[in-house]
């Protein structure tokens, strides 16, 4: 069940009730039209509340009815369109193999089964995220008394292979030859490339690198804060990704250097280039790959802009900088995301670290 409120032609607010009925089919319900849009709110709020309590038997809804109200409910409002849109590929996913399933009669086999249906053709990354939405509505079932028992734990994730894409990133001496033919043919009327300098030297993500504005960059103290992030299909700012994005990044002053190359543009974003405009994906990716041809690095399939964010982490865990620092510098809320996500770079480096351990116990 979700709510809307629009202001139409007479220039009066018009509210929306919109809900599913017993058939799957969307409804919509009008609250009435008010003069001042609070009013319209309050009254939309009061009749969703009465079409929740007459229309809906929660304890005989289906598992695809109920994770749809709760992410139009709980989860809709203030997600990033493609966040949104990967809960709403898991709703038509539950729907398809659940059916009309009531979710109280869903048991742990049926879950598993349904894991192992999904997985056939996803990877571990996509199903992890499926059932990461699955455990949090599954919460909130219990808590409305519809199931007692979470038929997700001790669940396999069952996922395949074939769809994992392997990480790609620089080593060190790849990483000297890249920002060496990154800096030799740099030029502040393409901001291009200093947008990569900045995610080697940073790790920002490349929607936070976007949305950098002058006042972001703090060149007495060497600092960047990281306070919104830049939407490619609206082009506006947006939220950070999580209340953990934003942070305050310490930099070198080589990179600050470059960057007031691209002062003279006249404008408060960063990287607005001669065309007015803010390179997105596809330019980056252009750009990308003609430095590596002219660094004469390896080809590699999968480098993408993303991937220099596994780049900067992989060169400071090559030279020993502690994990929860290089995780407070990439904003995740949780040292345990770090080590899930780059548990990969972790583990090639243990072997070197291995090595040490024995050097230095040896010499006791």
């Amino acid at each position: 069940m979700s709510i809307s409120i629009r202001k139409e032609k007479d220039g009066l607010y018009r509210g929306y009730v919109f809900f599913y009925d017993k058939n799957h089919k969307r409804r919509g319900k009008s609250a009435g039209k008010f003069k001042r849009k609070k009013d319209a709110l309050d009254a939309t709020r009061d009749l969703e509340k009465e079409l929740d309590t007459s229309n809906i038997n929660l304890l005989e809804i289906s598992f695809a009815d109920y994770y749809q109200r709760w992410y139009e409910t709980y989860k809709k409002y203030g997600l990033a369109e493609v966040t949104s849109k990967r809960y709403r590929t898991f709703s038509k996913a539950i729907r398809d193999h659940f059916k009309d399933k009531m979710l109280k009669d869903v048991k742990r086999s049926d879950y598993q089964q349904f894991i192992n249906w999904y997985g056939k053709n996803h990877s571990l990354s996509s199903v992890s995220k499926l059932n990461g939405a699955i455990r949090a509505c599954v919460e909130y079932a219990i808590d409305d008394d519809i199931i007692r028992k979470d038929f997700t734990t001790r669940v396999k994730l069952v996922y395949n292979k074939n769809h994992e894409r392997a990480v790609e990133y620089l080593n060190n001496n790849e990483l000297k030859k890249f920002k060496d033919a990154l800096v030799a043919n740099i030029n502040p009327r393409s901001t291009g490339r200093y947008m990569i300098l900045t995610a080697i030297y940073t790790g920002m993500r490349k929607s936070e690198i976007q949305a950098l504005t002058w006042s972001d960059i703090d060149f007495l103290h060497s600092t960047i804060s990281i306070t919104k992030s830049w939407d490619d299909t609206k082009k506006e700012f947006k939220d950070t990704k999580t209340a953990n994005s934003r942070r305050v990044v310490p930099v070198p002053r080589e990179l600050l250097n470059y960057l007031q190359q691209l002062k003279f543009n006249g404008s408060t974003m960063v990287f607005q280039n001669a065309l007015g405009n803010i390179p997105t994906s596809p330019s980056l990716k252009k750009q990308i790959n003609s430095i590596l041809d002219d660094a004469e690095v390896p080809p590699k399939n999968n480098f993408s802009f993303h991937s220099l964010r596994h780049v900067h982490v992989a060169y400071l865990i090559s030279k020993g900088v502690d994990i929860y620092a290089i995780s407070k510098r990439l904003g995740h809320s949780d040292i345990t995301i770090t080590l899930k996500v780059y548990s990969y770079l972790i583990d090639e480096y243990k072997a070197k670290n291995d090595k040490q351990i024995i050097r230095e116990l040896g010499a006791l």
